[in-house]
């Protein structure tokens, strides 16, 4: 996967974090920035979902 392609699934990554926890804003999804870890923490910080969950639905956008 290249450079391009990261970024394309980066930005598919936001929208779709956005629009399913909208208590996301661009600057929480500009400061995790690709860091799978802390997307998850700032999703977990943001609603109240478990670890479990939130990793379900990230694994489910690697398809």
């Amino acid at each position: 996967m290249n450079n391009e392609q990261l970024h394309g699934k980066w930005m598919q990554v936001r929208g779709e974090a956005k629009r399913r926890w909208g208590k996301l804003t661009d600057d929480d999804l500009t400061a995790v920035e690709g860091n799978y870890d802390k997307l998850l923490g700032k999703i977990q910080e943001r609603h109240g979902e478990s670890r479990a969950e939130v990793k379900k639905w990230m694994d489910s956008l690697k398809t």
